[in-house]
């Protein structure tokens, strides 16, 4: 991970150095020792990314974009749905029902990612047509995976096995234990057909955890996969008392999911809050579960989607609050999606209509993307610090990395704030350096609406809209007796940096 100076991250508007005597003015006042003891840090918020279906990674848009959000985040995962779609071609029979099995394609997903450098989370699923129960069970999006549970156990345990030792004579098993295997996708809601549900994903994931394991103990796997934190102590009682194996728990919640549904209240929770509360959620389950040690995986989540914020700069200050907030809870989050190379509900026509990428269509540079990149400078060692608007770093080399915001919910009006930092343990003149996501950098939407807004971007303005979004060099300051005042209008994010 790449080790920068000391870094100052402020999710809030626009963030300029202030005279000092509007400083004596600032709302908020942080107090940041150097040398302060630290906590470990894990980039766990960009360890992981999904990105779609499967076929989508043959496509060199698709890598494209894995490659750009690869050089600002250093993902080392990628997950996505359908790897045993058709589209794929893995499974097939012959005029005498015996199976055909045809890694062909998996094969080209599967080298395309190991030569960009990510390794893929293997989601199981979903059903090959010929060996689903129901062929007719499909699900609504545009490509129409079945959710089928198979027509044989048998057929499916033989399908797993075919796949497993398919991908570990291919890349050996000293890469494939590196991977993780998810079994399926949102069993508790309209992605898993089985009845009852719960009974039957639990089969599922029996003969499936099983049969990977039977081709090597060292493959990893997990579940159960679940939407809204669902499911997880009946699903770890279920593994424990069968003796199932399992090797991390996963499971998706959403900033904008109901609170009804991740929790079972009828709480005021604020969507900026709900992710993390759930994954607290979750964790303490595991905690209190046979499985006190087992990693936890969100293997989704994102921002709330009003209003087409995923497009905006509110993503940056929302994402470093969520990285505040679930730092020592969870091991890996996987944010969906990396790209708008998507297709849930058919080929998207224009750029900026509320998807989930960091990328919109044409590989456009959102400033999700540039807040990402920004949080990835963050050092790997955490200082503990009171206020809910920062998050203050420090790497090898002593030099610190804050993140700092004032964030404001699209459907919200709010203020510009001021901020100081007092800093202890450095020179009190120690040279700064700032970056910022706000109105006015890192935003492709400006350049945006001044071409008109274009329904399809020519290769030309594609390229202008990422010259003119991308971040500048870092402007340089000193700090004045150990303090640095900012004014912060809403929804920037800034990253400072400070040598010890």
């Amino acid at each position: 991970m790449k080790k920068t100076p000391l870094l100052l991250l402020f999710a809030l508007g626009c963030a300029t150095l202030l005279p000092s005597v509007q400083a004596q003015s600032a709302s908020d006042v942080i107090q940041i020792q150097a040398d302060a003891p630290t906590t470990p840090f894990p980039h766990f918020w960009e360890e992981m990314f999904g990105s779609g279906h499967a076929v989508l990674a043959l496509r060199e848009s698709y890598r494209k974009d894995l490659r750009a959000v690869k050089k600002v985040t250093d993902f080392r995962y990628v997950r996505f749905h359908g790897i045993l779609d058709d589209e794929v071609g893995v499974y097939n029979e012959d005029e005498h029902g015996n199976p055909v099995y045809n890694f062909a394609y998996v094969d080209e997903i599967y080298d395309g990612l190991l030569k960009n450098g990510v390794r893929p989370v293997v989601e199981i699923g979903f059903m090959p047509k010929k060996l689903a129960a129901n062929p007719d069970a499909l699900l609504a999006f545009w490509y129409k995976p079945n959710i089928s549970p198979p027509k044989s156990w048998e057929g499916w345990d033989d399908l797993m096995k075919q796949f497993a030792q398919h991908l570990v004579e291919r890349y050996g098993i000293d890469e494939v234990s590196q991977w993780y295997f998810e079994v399926w996708n949102e069993p508790n809601i309209d992605f898993w057909g089985g009845a009852p549900r719960q009974a039957s994903y639990f089969d599922l994931y029996d003969h499936t955890a099983r049969d990977l394991k039977s081709v090597s103990p060292r493959l990893r796997v997990g579940g159960p996969a679940t939407a809204a934190a669902a499911w997880i102590v009946p699903f770890l009682k279920h593994v424990s008392e069968n003796h199932v194996p399992i090797d991390f728990v996963s499971t998706h919640g959403y900033a904008d999911d109901t609170v009804q549904n991740l929790f079972g209240t009828n709480e005021d929770i604020p969507m900026d809050d709900r992710v993390c509360r759930a994954v607290a959620k979750v964790r303490k389950q595991i905690n209190d579960s046979a499985f006190p040690h087992l990693p936890l995986f969100w293997t989704e989540w994102n921002v709330p989607g009003m209003m087409e914020s995923r497009d905006t700069i509110y993503v940056g200050p929302a994402l470093a609050n969520t990285v505040r907030e679930c730092d020592g809870m969870v091991n890996m989050m996987s944010y969906w999606t990396f790209s708008d190379v998507f297709e849930e509900n058919g080929p998207i026509n224009e750029p900026f209509i509320g998807e989930f990428g960091l990328r919109a269509k044409g590989g456009i540079n959102k400033p999700s993307y540039y807040g990402f990149a920004l949080l990835h400078q963050l050092g790997d060692r955490r200082l503990a610090n009171a206020s809910k608007n920062v998050i203050v770093t420090r790497d090898a080399n002593g030099n610190l990395a804050v993140a700092a915001w004032n964030l404001v919910d699209p459907d919200k009006h709010g203020a510009t704030e001021t901020m100081k930092l007092l800093f202890q343990g450095v020179a009190p003149n120690a040279t700064v350096t700032l970056q910022r996501v706000d109105q006015n950098h890192g935003n492709v939407l400006k350049t945006y609406d001044a071409m008109g807004k274009p329904q399809y971007p020519t290769m030309a303005q594609i390229k202008q809209m990422n010259e003119e979004s991308a971040l500048p060099a870092p402007e340089q300051t000193h700090l004045k007796s150990g303090a640095l005042d900012l004014t912060l209008t809403p929804n920037t994010l800034v990253l400072v940096k400070v040598q010890k």
